[in-house]
């Protein structure tokens, strides 16, 4: 069955209409990621890294995130929802939480590795840095219960793991970043 992204941004608008918690978005992400050649059809071979975006809405944010290959983000926050959907290569999560006492830094708490195919929900809280270990580009749908480039999110830096606010141009260096390693 043939990817329609309209489609998909109608049955993830649907999902939540019905419920605003991240089940049926999941449900809808799960459908879509169980058949990657028709992602990949529809969205195309992954080429470049990039935060595509595909839809956007006080309410709801969908998009297509492409990690180049061996590409790590730093931890960072979300603020909302999200339901994380491989297509085509894989993501290592390492999950982090505030360190006791402290307001500013966090520690590693634990990991998983997503796959194609995988449709994982990450609840509002949830603080993670995401690594493309293999030497492919990894592409997945990404959708968020919100207005993800609206948010008062935090990232917290690489090296000292001090929180800082979120900075999109930062983000979007990155991905600049490891298009110009990758020519």
């Amino acid at each position: 069955m043939a990817f329609e992204v309209e489609q998909f941004i109608d049955d993830c608008r649907a999902a939540l209409a019905a419920d605003p918690s991240f089940v049926g978005v999941r449900e809808v992400v799960a459908r879509a990621v169980r058949d990657p050649s028709a992602l990949l059809s529809a969205l195309g071979e992954p080429s470049r890294a990039q935060l595509q975006r595909l839809y956007r809405s006080p309410q709801l944010t969908i998009l297509n995130v492409v990690w180049a290959p061996k590409m790590t983000i730093f931890p960072h926050n979300h603020r909302m929802w999200a339901v994380i959907g491989i297509y085509t290569g894989r993501e290592d999560n390492i999950f982090w939480r505030r360190v006791d006492g402290s307001k500013d830094n966090v520690e590693a708490v634990g990991a998983k590795a997503i796959s194609a195919k995988d449709a994982v929900p990450l609840g509002h809280d949830i603080i993670h840095s995401v690594t493309n270990p293999i030497p492919r580009f990894t592409a997945a749908l990404h959708v968020y219960g919100g207005d993800f480039f609206n948010a008062d999110r935090s990232e917290w830096d690489p090296e000292t793991l001090f929180e800082r606010h979120c900075d999109p141009e930062r983000i979007a260096r990155i991905f600049d970043e490891e298009n110009a390693r990758l020519v």
